[in-house]
């Protein structure tokens, strides 16, 4: 599997993270979480293996997250309900995200995103 770079471009943080990985030397596909939202399919298979709850893939300090009101219908939605609704659209995801071969980085800490490059 090829390191996936997924981003908002006019996000401070996504743009932090992608000058981070750049000065660390590692390479990656980068997409657009807008014009290329992850597919249900594979945030079926990212979600497994990110072995985190399908509530931290939510970008919940965003604009349509509260205009949806997610806060409150989340808890009475089931898990393929959720996978659906952040497949819906890319501004509901948390970003940024990096997929590596063997592990999912939702957003941007650096000393976590250290273990990419060891």
């Amino acid at each position: 599997m090829k390191n996936i770079f997924i981003e908002y471009p006019k996000c401070s943080t996504c743009i932090k993270a992608k000058k981070w990985l750049n000065e660390n030397g590692v390479e990656f596909e980068d997409r657009n979480i807008v014009t290329e939202t992850p597919t249900q399919e594979e945030l079926k298979e990212w979600i497994k293996m990110s072995k985190k709850d399908i509530k931290k893939w939510f970008n919940t300090s965003g604009l349509k997250y509260k205009e949806l009101n997610l806060k409150e219908k989340l808890p009475n939605m089931n898990d393929e309900e959720k996978i659906q609704l952040l497949a819906s659209d890319g501004m509901l995801i948390k970003r940024p995200l990096f997929i590596a071969d063997r592990e999912i980085y939702i957003g941007f800490k650096e000393e976590i995103w250290k273990d990419i490059i060891k």
